[in-house]
C-alpha cells in the first residue's frame, strides 16, 4: 500500500484538508471526498471534457490531474457558478439558447466556455468551435452551445466597451 499524503486545497473558496492516496484523481477527490458531483467523469482519458474544472484559474481535466497536484491550489468547480434561482450570465445564455439536452457535458462545457471567454476574442463561430473542440456533447447540442457562446461573447464585448 502506498503512503498517504496530506493536502490542503481551496475548493470554491473553502479550504479543505485531507489525507489521500497519491494516486487519487482530482475528479474522484471532488466527487467522493467533497461530494461535489457537478464534475462529471466521462472517458477518464481527458478526451471528453466532462470533468473540466479550474485549477489556479486555468481549465484542466480533473481526470488527468492527481489530487496531490492540487495541494496548495485553488480549485473552482461548476458548483461555484450559480444556482437555479441565481444563474450566472453564461448559465443564463445556455438556458436561453437551449444549450443543453441530457446535461452530462454541461458542467465541463460551462467551465471551458468561461475559460474561453476570459482568454480569447472568439470573433467567429469557427473560433468558438475550435475552443470547444476538446469537449464532447453526446447529444450533439453543439449548434445551441455555439449560439449561447455567441450571445455571451456579444454581452462580454458590450460590457468591455
Amino acid at each position: 500500500m502506498s503512503a498517504r499524503c496530506d493536502i490542503k486545497v481551496s475548493v470554491n473558496g473553502e479550504l479543505h484538508e485531507a489525507c489521500v492516496e497519491p494516486r487519487l484523481l482530482l475528479a474522484d477527490f471532488l466527487r467522493e471526498h467533497l461530494n461535489l458531483t457537478g464534475t462529471h467523469i466521462g472517458c477518464e482519458h481527458g478526451v471528453c471534457g466532462a470533468c473540466t474544472v479550474f485549477l489556479d484559474g486555468d481549465s484542466v481535466r480533473s481526470c488527468l490531474c492527481l489530487a496531490v497536484q492540487a495541494d496548495g491550489a485553488e480549485v473552482e468547480t461548476v458548483e461555484s457558478f450559480g444556482r437555479t434561482e441565481n444563474l450566472n450570465p453564461l448559465q443564463e445564455k445556455f438556458r436561453e439558447h437551449h444549450a443543453l439536452q441530457c446535461g452530462f457535458c454541461t458542467p465541463g462545457m460551462l467551465v471551458t466556455c468561461t475559460d474561453l471567454l476570459k482568454k480569447y476574442p472568439l470573433a467567429s463561430d469557427d473560433e468558438i468551435r475550435d475552443g470547444l473542440s476538446g469537449n464532447i456533447c453526446r447529444c450533439t447540442g453543439y449548434e445551441n452551445i455555439i449560439r449561447a457562446m455567441r450571445a455571451a461573447v456579444r454581452e462580454r464585448d458590450e460590457a468591455n466597451r
